[in-house]
């Protein structure tokens, strides 16, 4: 197996993990490395392409000169230029083949630039075509007594103007665990929520989980979670309205963003033409309990 540097990387809440000895076959995941990349990387690596091929191509026209008629400007920026509007297939009318080396190689260029330009139209459609799931999650999850039960309850938004139909949410837990022959383990628990479905989410969502006797976390403080190298997974998806696309996202906390005895500020409100007021500004707000 080919060495690789060491992979650093970070998750949405500032966890970070490195993974060493997996190689980076860059060239053989192009799709998922340039739908990846932040969009101006992914401008410039397709700028350094053309003006990569636009140069090799010219270097060849320029192997034999008088290949292109009325070249302008003259020598190997006229011919660059020329590759550029074969590329292009502009067609400007100026210059153009006249030997049989030129029309050869600009046989040779259109079909390998329709075939790259089909490429990158592709991955640009791909790119704007992808679903986004604009879910705003709390930045903290909090415990509380609820109905005469602590209750962790965590806190979500759609950030869109639309509703998300069917909308699903999946809690769960990872921590670091020993098995009764003292094997070390890391183990994903699923954590119910009292309510794990919303027909149509189109503002806020308060998820619930209730810590009953035979949950993962009853009995548990931040002290132990910290010890156990616990952290919580919270994952949503839906179909979006607008467009029929599934949508999915994920949130983490571990226990540094676990709030005991707090509860969520109140965003809702009602004004005096009787109109709901959601102030999302408090969304990340948590007070503590008296």
């Amino acid at each position: 197996m080919p060495r690789s540097a060491p992979v650093v990387h970070t998750l949405n809440t500032g966890r970070r993990f490195v993974r060493h000895g997996l190689p980076r076959r860059r060239w053989q995941d192009l799709y998922h490395v340039y739908m990846t990349i932040s969009w101006p990387r992914l401008f410039a690596s397709f700028a350094a392409f053309l003006t990569v091929f636009n140069l090799l191509f010219a270097a060849v026209y320029w192997l034999r000169e008088g290949g292109i008629a009325q070249l302008n400007p003259p020598g190997f920026w006229g011919c660059f230029f020329f590759s550029v509007e074969t590329l292009a297939t502009v067609g400007y009318g100026d210059m153009h083949p006249q030997t049989m080396f030129a029309h050869i190689v600009a046989s040779v260029e259109i079909f390998t630039g329709v075939m790259s330009l089909a490429v990158i139209a592709g991955m640009m459609f791909a790119r704007f075509s992808r679903p986004t799931a604009r879910i705003l999650f709390a930045r903290y999850a909090v415990i509380r007594p609820l109905d005469g039960e602590p209750t962790l309850m965590l806190r979500a938004a759609n950030e869109r103007h639309n509703v998300i139909m069917e909308a699903q949410a999946r809690l769960r837990l990872v921590r670091d665990e020993r098995t009764v022959e003292g094997y070390s383990i890391r183990r994903i628990h699923d954590l119910p929520l009292r309510r794990s479905e919303q027909p149509a989410f189109l503002y806020g969502w308060t998820l619930m989980h209730t810590l009953t006797p035979d949950s993962p976390l009853a009995g548990a403080t931040s002290e132990t979670l910290r010890t156990d190298n616990t952290f919580l997974i919270l994952t949503i998806g839906g179909i979006d309205e607008t467009t029929g696309q599934t949508l999915i996202a994920r949130q983490e906390y571990p226990p540094e963003l676990l709030r005991w005895q707090h509860t969520f500020a109140d965003i809702l409100s009602r004004g005096e033409d009787g109109i709901d007021q959601i102030d999302y500004r408090r969304f990340h707000d948590i007070e503590p309990l008296n």
